[in-house]
């Protein structure tokens, strides 16, 4: 009857293992995700500001009637 119980102490305690493992997982991914959203967004950032650039640089070469 002692090693029963000990037996299913031991599984309850495992359980709890996975069960904390599981939720550190998920609290690392939504960390990771929101981490990828912040950079997605500054990319996004960087690209505006590169193609608006771009734009007026170019546009300042750009010969303007005879010129």
């Amino acid at each position: 009857m002692p090693q029963e119980q000990h037996s299913q102490s031991m599984a309850h305690d495992e359980q709890h293992e996975d069960d904390a493992a599981i939720g550190a997982q998920t609290t690392h991914r939504t960390a990771a995700d929101a981490a990828i959203d912040d950079l997605d967004a500054i990319l996004d950032d960087i690209g505006m500001v590169l193609e608006t650039n771009a734009e007026e640089y170019v546009s300042g070469f750009v010969q303007k009637g005879g010129q």
